[in-house]
């Protein structure tokens, strides 16, 4: 099903945390009929791994930080952050970044086609607080650092070849990165206060050796036409990348990133927007915006990660909040999928499907203490709208 295009000036939300809402076409608000009123119903209570869901989905637990994966001598990660799944034969595999300086870097868990964990290991290390990236058409993983003047880098989810610097992408403090095989660019997304949001346009797609880094520009408002300019100095020394382009467009705190159908998508934490980019006709629009839910009760607080379904669903993972995973679907309406309890200190990272569409991996980045040395890494499988 492709995603129908959010209408500009639609505001979607909720009279309480716990209930779905839609506001559609500028018609007055009204609250659901029933609580939980998204696609997937009401969430239950909370099972032995912590987590609400809805009827029909389960829970377990994929690894742990610093301890052995299942079945494997690999020990997982700190701070387990952006990721994205890889079919591999009749299995697959899911990677997950590492948000620590230093060390930072990626690992990966092989799965069989059962979903039964066969292998564990790592894809990219020595990098700095790798938070978000992006999955690439030809099946490379975009890991990007946060940190001031950081660098993307390709890593191989498969564990053969070595990872690469891809300092052409821009040299600041990168978030996530989308990938648009149409127009044959990588989207990404600036975790600054007043960050841009950039397009790489490779010289070669497929190859992201070489190639020129542009800037969003538009006016002021939540909506209206963007065009695109160069980047001077990708390096973005002495001068920000974000304050080269006269005109560019400011955003609060950029973070998740998602292409579809003609459409990029992505967060800002500052404002607790979803925004996006409808591609065909070069114009922009808000998705989501929690101040303009009534009753001050939106359902989805501390925007943060983004991935899609194969249905056409977003699905947004909070940064603190109440610790959920928010799903948008195509008809506007915004409704908490998943919640993790006893986890306050901590946040919600790496929503990513499995090839199949039938399991949605995540983590929790700092678990039940609140420390880095204590994320969890999960998988949630049932019956998801493909």
């Amino acid at each position: 099903m492709e995603r129908r295009t959010f209408l500009r000036g639609a505001v979607i939300g909720s009279s309480a945390a716990a209930f779905g809402g839609t506001l559609m076409h500028g018609a007055a608000y009204a609250a659901p009929a029933q609580p939980g009123a998204g696609p997937y119903g009401a969430l239950g209570a909370a099972d032995a791994n912590g987590i609400q869901l809805p009827a029909g989905f389960t829970s377990r637990v994929i690894a742990r930080s610093g301890q052995t994966v299942a079945g494997t001598s690999y020990r997982w990660h700190n701070a387990p952050d952006g990721g994205a799944c890889y079919t591999d034969g009749a299995g697959w595999i899911y990677v997950s970044n590492s948000e620590v300086n230093p060390s930072g870097g990626a690992s990966a868990v092989r799965f069989d086609s059962s979903g039964t964990v066969t292998g564990a290991y790592r894809i990219l290390s020595n990098t700095r607080q790798n938070c978000a990236g992006g999955k690439t058409p030809w099946n490379t993983w975009l890991s990007c650092e946060e940190v001031d003047r950081g660098y993307v880098y390709e890593a191989d989810p498969y564990g053969v070849n070595a990872s690469v610097q891809r300092a052409a992408m821009g040299r600041f403090k990168h978030e996530a990165a989308a990938a648009d095989p149409v127009r044959k660019v990588i989207y990404l997304t600036e975790d600054e206060s007043s960050g841009c949001f950039y397009r790489f346009v490779p010289t070669t797609w497929g190859s992201l050796s070489s190639g020129t880094l542009q800037a969003l520009k538009a006016g002021t408002a939540t909506s209206g036409s963007f065009t695109w300019a160069n980047v001077p100095d990708p390096d973005g020394s002495p001068t920000a990348t974000r304050s080269q382009v006269s005109g560019s467009k400011k955003f609060n705190g950029g973070e998740g990133c998602h292409y579809a159908n003609d459409t990029v998508w992505f967060t800002t934490k500052g404002d607790n927007r979803v925004w996006q980019l409808n591609l065909a006709n070069n114009t922009y629009e808000l998705a989501y915006d929690d101040s303009l839910v009534p009753g001050g009760a939106a359902p989805l607080t501390g925007v943060d990660n983004v991935t899609g379904s194969s249905f056409g669903d977003l699905y947004v993972a909070e940064d603190g909040g109440t610790m959920e995973i928010c799903v948008i679907t195509p008809d506007d309406v915004v409704a908490p999928f998943l919640r993790i309890t006893g986890q306050s200190s901590s946040e919600i990272a790496g929503p990513a499907f499995s090839p199949a569409g039938n399991r949605l991996y995540f983590s929790s980045q700092r678990g039940t203490s609140g420390s880095s040395s204590a994320g969890i890494t999960y998988e949630v499988t049932g019956p998801f709208r493909t």
